[in-house]
């Protein structure tokens, strides 16, 4: 494996080593990927990013109900600063939390307030894992951002490549 493809300067993998062990512990460690991890440590989702750069008809960003608890759904979308006090105070009351994560109502890599966000929390608290769920289109122009914010995982909604599934699925297309 090239070293190089990793583009990780902070880390230096060994020879023949694939993952990186810090990256290994995050992953661990984060509610959302470790089946161990979502009973012992707790996420925040914070509606900052409210503009989309695509319209996906499977997406239904207007349905808010106290049942739904899903990322993205959101009763109203909140500022950085908003964003930054919630995380205070759920640390005070729950400090098992270990990863803040965006992903929406609209396109986290569309909006400034996300990179706002991560900015404020990464100042208050560095310890915490900042996350994102994104639908790609945006990855290499923001991939600096993301690194200067020490995003630490990235959940990518996987699009089709045949046209007519793109026609199906999105109002905005080619």
């Amino acid at each position: 494996m090239d070293k190089r493809k990793l583009e990780c300067p902070e880390r230096e993998l060994r020879e023949g080593q694939i993952w990186d062990p810090a990256h290994l512990r995050r992953v661990a460690e984060h509610p959302c990927y470790s089946p161990k991890a979502v009973h012992a440590y707790g996420r925040i989702h914070l509606p900052v990013a409210p503009k989309c750069n695509i319209q996906c008809n499977y997406c239904i960003r207007d349905f808010d109900c106290i049942h739904e608890s899903r990322p993205g759904v959101t009763s109203r979308v909140i500022t950085p600063q908003e964003a930054l006090d919630r995380v205070s105070e759920v640390i005070k009351k729950f400090p098992n939390v270990k990863v803040v994560g965006i992903a929406g109502p609209g396109e986290p890599l569309y909006n400034e307030e996300t990179f706002k966000t991560f900015r404020l929390i990464k100042n208050k608290f560095p310890n915490l894992y900042n996350c994102v769920s994104s639908n790609g289109l945006l990855l290499l122009e923001k991939l600096k951002e993301l690194r200067e914010v020490e995003v630490t995982n990235i959940t990518v909604t996987l699009m089709p490549f045949i046209l007519r599934s793109v026609k199906d699925l999105h109002l905005y297309h080619p």
